[in-house]
């Protein structure tokens, strides 16, 4: 695969094909460490987790990406417009903090799933996860030139979840509820679109997206509600950056607030020579 961004007409959101550059943070011989020389104490690990994950999010935000936390042990980010450089310090800034280091594989596709497939394989051709001589794999291709609107960003909301789940049911019960929204939704747009979706608290998922129309949105929320019951609206959003892409569909589900709607993109690019 070429670095750089792939060539496309730029009249509309759905003629224009989505660059995606994904990096997979995976910690270094995370399971050993956990019980060496005797198992540590569960809130101590949870604890490590979570500051972890936020020293990478916050370095990767700082650069206008997003960062996932998924399994703790292993992350996605999204990470157009961050170079060799960027993820070098990264590794250098958890590595002067932590007592475990990490390895990042990073990969560059149409398809966000196929970018973490490629990113995948390149940290596991290197050595397994639980293999104590690998350390701080760094392998990848990176977008050489980002263009405007490589990223293609879609932020669900569940409809009325306080009214429905939060001033109804116990908060187990409520989680139970958004959890199996978002499975159902997380499997059909990885199934049938290869796009990653990401629970961020509340009620909110992010997917990362190639291009799709309204209709498949639509399609994707009206599978959720018969699969899960749980009814969703969606604002998507194009952009350089994660964050720029992700604003804009922010602003995008505002939209769908106001007017009442399932479904609102942010307003497309100006066309240009």
């Amino acid at each position: 695969m070429d670095n750089g961004t792939l060539k496309r007409p730029r009249n509309a959101y759905t003629d224009i094909v989505t660059t995606t550059q994904v990096t997979l943070v995976q910690i270094d011989n995370y399971g050993p460490w956990t019980v060496t020389p005797e198992p540590r104490r569960e809130m101590d690990l949870q604890t490590m987790q979570s500051r972890l994950f936020a020293d990478v999010a916050q370095f990767v935000g700082s650069r206008d990406g997003y960062a996932f936390f998924t399994r703790f042990d292993n992350m996605v980010a999204v990470t157009n417009g961050l170079d060799d450089r960027d993820h070098e310090r990264l590794q250098a800034t958890i590595r002067n903090r932590y007592p475990v280091t990490i390895s990042l594989g990073v990969s560059v596709a149409e398809r966000p799933i196929d970018a973490l497939e490629d990113a995948t394989g390149r940290i596991q051709a290197a050595g397994s996860a639980q293999d104590h001589s690998r350390t701080e794999v760094l392998a990848g291709e990176y977008v050489d030139v980002p263009g405007d609107d490589d990223l293609s960003i879609a932020h669900f909301d569940v409809n009325d979840a306080t009214g429905k789940y939060t001033d109804q049911l116990n908060e187990f019960d409520s989680f139970i509820r958004i959890e199996q929204g978002y499975a159902a939704l997380m499997k059909h747009l990885r199934e049938e679109h290869g796009a990653l979706s990401f629970f961020v608290g509340g009620d909110n998922i992010i997917s990362v997206c190639p291009d799709m129309a309204e209709a498949d949105y639509r399609a994707a929320i009206d599978h959720v509600g018969e699969a899960a019951g749980v009814d969703f609206k969606v604002g998507v959003g194009r952009g350089r950056s994660a964050h720029e892409a992700g604003f804009a569909a922010k602003h995008a589900l505002e939209d769908c607030r106001y007017e009442g709607t399932t479904v609102e993109f942010a307003s497309p690019p100006a066309i240009t020579e």
